[in-house]
């Protein structure tokens, strides 16, 4: 059923317009350079706000990274070879990567729903936002030709539960942190310029 669900996708894909096929191409890396903006702008955002937003902020990207290294140890362990490669007679929006880039699971939704669950703890607010760019990044991949669409879920899955776990877990010691580094009286320049000075809410 995977199998069919794919084909359907790819030849949809295949008789689109011209610029809907281009903006597909673009979109599937470029959703991961907006990811890459929105966190940068969580960390600016976080400055002086509680230290527990600052932990959040500083935390997302480093579990997109975790959850990036799993997802290549997993490719390794299964090894499943590309759909545009293994099913054959099928035309891809963008070249089919080469052998020994296995599919499962999609590294980009990895990334994207690690982002995004990284995203929602350190700015609630966009978590509408995130999650609907995550899932839109994510179903890129078979759009393009790349992916199965298990290889897309599995992703989702990885990067969607792993990310929030390896926050949640550490945003107690990097809030301590935080904590300490605002209360150096000698480091205030330093950390009024890269944004962990105090936040209202820190000061007691």
């Amino acid at each position: 059923m995977d199998d069919g669900v794919y084909r359907d996708v790819v030849e949809i894909a295949a008789s689109a317009p011209g610029w809907v096929r281009s903006l597909a191409e673009a979109g599937t890396d470029g959703v991961l350079v907006v990811f890459a903006a929105l966190m940068a702008a969580a960390w600016w955002r976080a400055r002086r706000a509680r230290a527990e937003g600052m932990a959040a902020a500083l935390l997302a990207p480093v579990a997109v990274v975790a959850c990036y290294v799993v997802s290549e140890l997993a490719k390794a362990v299964v090894r499943e070879d590309r759909p545009c490669r293994g099913l054959g007679g099928v035309t891809t929006i963008v070249p089919c990567p080469a052998y020994g880039d296995w599919s499962w699971p999609s590294n980009h939704a990895t990334l994207v729903a690690a982002a995004a669950a990284g995203l929602v703890l350190a700015w609630r607010a966009l978590a509408p936002y995130a999650v609907a760019l995550a899932l839109l990044g994510g179903g890129s991949r078979v759009f393009v030709g790349v992916h199965y669409p298990h290889d897309v879920v599995g992703g989702l899955l990885l990067g969607g539960l792993l990310a929030p776990m390896l926050v949640l877990a550490l945003r107690g010691p990097v809030t301590t942190l935080v904590l300490r580094l605002r209360g150096l009286t000698w480091s205030r320049p330093l950390l009024e310029a890269s944004g962990f000075a105090s936040g209202p809410a820190d000061r007691r």
